[in-house]
């Protein structure tokens, strides 16, 4: 029993290791979604993961050598990110090049087979992004990462502000000054506003401090408040 309790407690360890292990080299590679991975981003994501699991799990491995794998392939990670940014050479050959599926509204069969990629799977891609009738698509192509981009034919592409000639005014992101009752001090630096102002704003609009949920500014100096609703658990907003 007592070694079973010891076993325990040490895989509970090794688990934490492996967590922060994986966080700090995650932050080291930078942040990527599963969708933007390329083959060998996959590849490496894979290696890590495995070395990851074996490490917590396998009370015969030693914590040591499963921290440097990890590290390692996370350093080797690093720095392939950072010689394709340097050489496009490099990178067509580690990352890959686009490839035309669709050009002028013709399906390229060659190009589908080269990347192993039948009819189904192109009018499947397409569904998804809304076009239903393939005839609609003037260009597809396969990014580097598995991803089909397409470009409707001009005559199903939706009309730009600019095409409508219609003058749009500008939006910025909000700021938020306040979170869940605590005031964002740099916030309120950046937008060159004050502790002082701010409390003034909320008494205007009938708030305490401790009732706002969140306060936010955006560039026509609008300043929203969503205040707390301890009844149903919603909130109340005012503009």
């Amino acid at each position: 029993m007592q070694k079973e309790i010891v076993d325990l407690l040490d895989v509970i360890l090794r688990c934490l290791v492996s967590l922060i292990t994986l966080f700090l080299v995650t932050k080291m590679i930078g942040k990527k979604q599963v969708s933007q991975f390329s083959l060998f981003d996959y590849v490496i994501g894979i290696s890590i993961g495995n070395f990851a699991a074996e490490m917590a799990i396998n009370l015969d491995s030693s914590y040591l050598h499963g921290t440097v794998a990890v590290i390692v392939f996370g350093l080797v990670a690093y720095l392939v990110s950072l010689i394709t940014m340097k050489s496009l050479k490099i990178r067509k050959f580690i990352i890959g090049d686009p490839n035309i599926l669709i050009k002028d509204g013709k399906i390229l069969y060659n190009s589908l087979k080269k990347s192993k990629f039948d009819i189904n799977d192109l009018l499947e891609e397409a569904r998804i992004n809304g076009y239903f009738d393939i005839s609609e698509i003037d260009f597809a192509l396969m990014e580097a990462n598995g991803k089909i981009s397409f470009l409707p034919k001009p005559d199903y592409q939706n009309p730009t502000n600019k095409d409508l000639k219609l003058k749009i005014n500008r939006k910025g992101l909000c700021i938020n000054l306040i979170v869940d009752g605590q005031i964002i001090e740099g916030a309120l630096k950046d937008v060159n506003k004050d502790k002082k102002w701010l409390l003034h704003e909320l008494k205007v609009k009938g708030f305490k401090l401790e009732e706002v949920m969140l306060a936010t500014l955006d560039l026509d100096e609008n300043f929203k408040v969503y205040g707390k609703n301890v009844n149903d658990n919603s909130y109340n907003v005012l503009n």
